[in-house]
């Protein structure tokens, strides 16, 4: 089991105000990490992974992209967690893809990024960030390197 699915516990001994017995209790502390993925709740991979991430117990904050696509700031931030190029995020058989006709190779990387800001759908998912380090949930099994 993974430190970070261990729960710590802290004992603590309530004094009651009129009389001397201590009663012990326990409180239970989970693992106070979070995960973010950039999810998209149509798509079965991104529904696994998010599974995954749940089953661990550990938290999760839900971004739906598609509703609030990242900026361009966010996005360059992105990439450099998942030690990617702009390119190797595109989703390839999205009819956007095509039409914007994003497998110019001569379009450099800001402009990459302006397209998926501002044409989410292209973006490959799920995207899964704890701190520094993120992940692309394909397969959802990769999310297990953060939990």
């Amino acid at each position: 089991m993974a430190l970070s699915q261990l729960g710590y516990y802290i004992t603590l001994s309530i004094f009651g105000q009129n009389t001397l017995d201590k009663r012990p209790f326990k409180i239970g502390f989970m693992n106070t990490m979070a995960l973010t993925i950039y999810h998209n709740p149509r798509c079965s991979k991104s529904r696994q992974t998010l599974a995954l991430i749940e089953a661990s117990g550990v938290q999760v904050v839900v971004i739906l992209y598609l509703e609030t696509p990242p900026t361009c700031a966010e996005l360059a931030k992105l990439l450099k967690k998942l030690g990617m190029a702009p390119r190797d995020l595109l989703r390839r058989g999205e009819a956007d893809y095509k039409t914007l006709k994003l497998s110019d190779m001569t379009l450099d990387d800001s402009s990459i990024i302006q397209a998926m800001s501002e044409y989410p759908k292209l973006i490959e998912r799920p995207i899964v960030v704890s701190g520094s380090r993120a992940v692309i949930g394909r397969p959802p099994e990769n999310v297990n390197v953060l939990l």
